[in-house]
């Protein structure tokens, strides 16, 4: 049966929000990730990681190369040397541990980006009164894209971005500082290779945020075409499964309406009669309920307020802001949930018949119920109709009012004239 039927899981199809490449600690966590993070970005966790792989071993060839160049560069002795070899590179060999464990890289990319650029502002004061060679790189020159590989791996293209021209400007300013005291024709010459190196470095940046960005790009892409296709396939799948327990419906319901009127021409006793009515008002029930998705459902008692707020939900979904009349007698007690919802079910078509035929003026709907009866009207001040010149193929009273009602032990009455139709459900409860 539709009641029966399990939810197929639904696979959100929005565009899902993309942490910078550094996010892999956190969502591959060098397996693939979990949960649904993981499932849903199958593709990027495992084009960061290998990014992540990539910059590591980028990162520690040069930052072998320029800690080779820092221990035979002579620079001022005392605690500049020592202070700006261990800024520079213990935060950069932190970086490249994490980036190869997929541990806390995020931090530790954003520690090194922010380091090194805090060792080329103090740079000059390290090396102040050593004997340098501005027509030599110094060995900070080998950091410059190992920050901006950082900045990568840290933050957000803006500020990557922002990285990639402040580094490279920085290298160049304090560069210049050293130039001074050379000629002028060597001192312009100078001038021209270190702003090269500089416009090189901003280059080689650009494109390293360029690929990070193009990669990060195309594997996002990947995975939200490969959501959509499992969205595709559940909504595919969900379509077949409801068509096929139709069809299972329809041929139960041919089944069960035969046997009720076979047992109904049969009964020749007031058990064998009481057995036929009693199948009836079973086909008939599961028959007027076939087209809701949600089925019969359970018959556990529920609250007599669920008939109004069942009610209102309705008309909600028909567009009206309805609020319904509702005397309740807080002795009369629950009421069965298939009579409950044969009477929401029953009470929608009215108010549905009313937005239809009478463009919902004078739309009025209460319920009353006390220990006997449980009562919904529902009225209108349209035009009325002819009841007898219903064509008989319409079943929007017959079939969804008054034999929906019938099949749950009520009774449907309609009043129509020209000052408007009113249609009133009843049932009473058992004694």
């Amino acid at each position: 049966m539709v009641a029966d039927r399990p939810s197929l899981p639904r696979v959100a199809t929005g565009p899902a929000a993309r942490p910078p490449l550094g996010d892999i600690g956190d969502i591959a966590g060098g397996a693939g990730g979990a949960g649904g993070n993981g499932a849903e970005r199958f593709t990027e966790s495992r084009v960061e990681r290998i990014v992540a792989l990539v910059v590591a071993l980028g990162c520690a060839v040069l930052g072998t190369q320029a800690f080779v160049n820092a221990l035979s560069t002579p620079q001022a002795a005392g605690l500049w040397r020592v202070g700006l070899l261990i800024v520079a590179f213990l935060p950069l060999a932190a970086m490249i541990l994490a980036l190869a464990t997929g541990a806390f890289v995020r931090g530790a990319s954003r520690l090194c980006a922010l380091s090194l650029v805090v060792v080329l502002a103090f740079w000059p004061l390290a090396t102040a009164g050593a004997a340098t060679d501005p027509s030599v790189q110094p060995w900070v020159w080998y950091l410059l894209n190992v920050a901006t590989a950082a900045a990568v791996m840290a933050f957000e293209v803006v500020l990557q971005i922002v990285w990639a021209v402040l580094v490279p400007a920085l290298y160049a300013a304090v560069r210049l500082t050293q130039i001074d005291a050379m000629p002028a024709g060597a001192n312009a010459a100078q001038t021209v290779g270190i702003v090269l190196d500089a416009v090189f470095a901003l280059i080689l940046a650009g494109v390293i945020i360029a690929l990070g960005w193009m990669l990060r790009g195309t594997a996002v892409g990947i995975d939200r075409a490969r959501r959509d296709a499992v969205a595709s396939y559940a909504a595919a799948a969900e379509a077949d499964a409801v068509e096929t327990e139709r069809v299972a419906v329809a041929a139960l319901m041919h089944d069960s309406v035969l046997a009720a009127l076979i047992a109904a021409e049969r009964a020749s006793t007031p058990r064998e009669e009481a057995l036929a009515v009693s199948m009836a008002r079973e086909a008939l029930t599961r028959l007027a309920n076939a087209e809701q998705d949600v089925g019969e459902g359970s018959d556990e008692a529920v609250p007599v307020a669920s008939i109004v707020t069942g009610i209102e939900r309705a008309a909600a979904d028909l567009g009206l802001d309805l609020r319904v009349r509702a005397a309740l007698d807080p002795d009369g007690g629950p009421v069965p949930g298939r009579v409950a919802r044969a009477i929401v079910l029953a009470a929608t078509q009215a108010v549905a018949n009313a937005v239809q035929h009478a463009g919902a003026r004078g739309l009025v709907v209460s319920v009353r119920a006390d220990p006997a009866t449980i009562s919904v009207q529902v009225s209108d001040a349209g035009a009325g109709f002819a009841p007898a010149s219903v064509p008989v193929d319409r079943l929007g009273i017959r079939g969804s009012i008054v034999a929906r009602m019938a099949a749950a032990g009520g009774r449907a009455r309609v009043q129509t004239g020209a000052e408007g139709t009113t249609i009133r459900l009843d049932w009473d409860r058992p004694r």
